[in-house]
């Protein structure tokens, strides 16, 4: 499936193994790439804020899209987010080079009127090319910048290459239902909405009218079979599934310890060798890794794909 205005299902947000040295794990991003594939994934999203983008050397980012697009089945987004315009073109230029479906833009802290917002996105689609297809992401809660219903339906307006809303915001659920309701009026051109936030909300985000999910958490198969059971209609099954994982997920979503959760539950999966991140970084402590050991065997007893 193309990336575009009709795009569904669960494209994972990437991690970025490292080695110990801190330089990066080559061989656990082809088998990162494959875990996501074998999951059962709709997309690949790499370069974004799980995936430790603002770390990088910009001659590893371009590596690194170099590598998972030659390796990948699926459409593979590419985050370019940078106060640098010049530096966001360039990349999602060598990207979309290489075969990229398309790339994801977010604002930055400094962005506050909506005024500054619309011009901030102007520059960028002039950055990236008016033909390149992209996400509009919509992460207040990190990045400070506030995206009201009116606000995303002027960028939608004045910029038909975006073809997607990364939805995570808080509280979601109401903010996706007006998103929706606006598009059903006439108000709204149609897009494509993929949800976040570590899955929290995928319990309703379907119900509410998300496409699927884009985002994080180290079970993407699960989350995968979760927006099937949505699609087939078998609510009470969805809940149940999502219900034995939200522990993990919860765990996920901690601010400052959640990525050290994610890559240690990538690293006990077998996707990456190891779970270190670069600095500035955390590190769960062993009574961490005990507590996250405890609540995968728990998993375990419901789902199968936690018994590892």
């Amino acid at each position: 499936m193309s990336f575009g205005i009709e795009t569904k299902g669960v494209y994972p947000i990437a991690a970025t193994p490292f080695r110990p040295d801190m330089s990066v794990d080559w061989d656990s991003l082809d088998r990162l790439t494959d875990f996501y594939q074998d999951a059962g994934a709709t997309g690949i999203t790499i370069l974004g804020i799980l995936g430790e983008a603002g770390k990088l050397e910009p001659e590893e980012s371009r590596e690194i899209a170099a590598r998972v697009i030659a390796r990948a089945r699926v459409p593979v987004v590419v985050g370019v987010s940078n106060p640098s315009f010049a530096a966001m073109g360039r990349l999602a230029r060598e990207v979309m080079d290489l075969g990229a479906a398309g790339v994801m833009i977010a604002g930055h802290a400094g962005l506050r009127s909506d005024e500054q917002i619309a011009a901030h996105f102007r520059n960028a689609v002039d950055a990236i090319g008016q033909d390149t297809p992209w996400a509009l992401q919509d992460y207040p809660l990190t990045l400070s910048v506030v995206l009201s219903v009116p606000m995303i339906g002027r960028i939608m307006a004045d910029h038909p290459s975006c073809v997607m809303l990364k939805a995570e915001d808080w509280p979601q659920l109401e903010k996706l239902s007006a998103i929706r309701a606006a598009q059903a009026s006439g108000g709204m051109r149609p897009f494509s909405i993929l949800t976040a936030n570590g899955g929290m909300f995928l319990d309703f985000e379907p119900e509410r009218g998300s496409d699927g999910a884009m985002t994080g958490y180290a079970f993407p198969d699960a989350l995968v079979e979760m927006d099937r059971l949505h699609r087939e209609g078998q609510r009470d099954a969805a809940h149940d599934l999502f219900d034995a994982h939200l522990p993990l997920i919860r765990m996920e979503q901690q601010q400052g310890v959640g990525l050290a959760v994610r890559k240690y539950l990538l690293m006990r999966r077998g996707a990456i060798a190891c779970d270190i991140q670069r600095r500035p970084g955390t590190a769960l402590t062993p009574r961490g890794r005990e507590e996250i050991d405890y609540l995968l065997a728990r998993l375990a007893r419901k789902d199968p794909r936690a018994a590892i």
